[in-house]
């Protein structure tokens, strides 16, 4: 049903929706620490969307017909149109600890994880299906490292 083409529009299409969420909290930001891990957070979704462009350039989509391959991307893409999932309710102006603001992106990072999970069953392309399968651990991966720069942290201590 969906094709590794459409799971990487999916997918670029999420981390551009939190990076602009992330600039937006950045942008309202005074707090140093926290300034530096919502660049850093800012890069890492940026990132994101060079590998999933790189890798859709790489794949060739199985589908035929490519108005067909068209049309589903674009009710793909207008079904998630700037779902930001977590962040969408996040007033970044109250957030006044590090440690809060790391809480927030690993919601996030959950809701990637788990909205690409959901998606799972309705990947018929075994090639596709391993693609999601490294998307997911990808966002798996970033919330192992932020759990690890709390408990490194020394501001991020009450």
């Amino acid at each position: 049903m969906f094709t590794s083409e459409d799971i990487f529009s999916l997918a670029t299409q999420i981390e551009k929706n939190g990076a602009q969420i992330y600039r937006d909290a950045l942008a309202k930001a005074e707090d140093t620490a926290m300034i530096l891990l919502l660049q850093w957070l800012i890069e890492e979704e940026a990132r994101h969307v060079e590998w999933f462009a790189t890798l859709k350039n790489k794949i060739k989509s199985s589908v035929g017909d490519s108005r067909i391959a068209e049309i589903g991307q674009a009710i793909l893409l207008d079904t998630l149109g700037e779902m930001s999932f977590s962040l969408k309710e996040t007033d970044f102006s109250k957030i006044q600890h590090v440690k809060d603001l790391i809480g927030v992106a690993m919601e996030f990072e959950k809701d990637k994880a788990q909205f690409f999970t959901m998606l799972q069953p309705f990947i018929e392309d075994s090639e596709a299906a391993d693609h999601l399968k490294n998307i997911i651990a990808g966002e798996r991966k970033h919330l192992l490292r932020m759990q690890q720069f709390i408990d490194n942290c020394e501001v991020c201590q009450d």
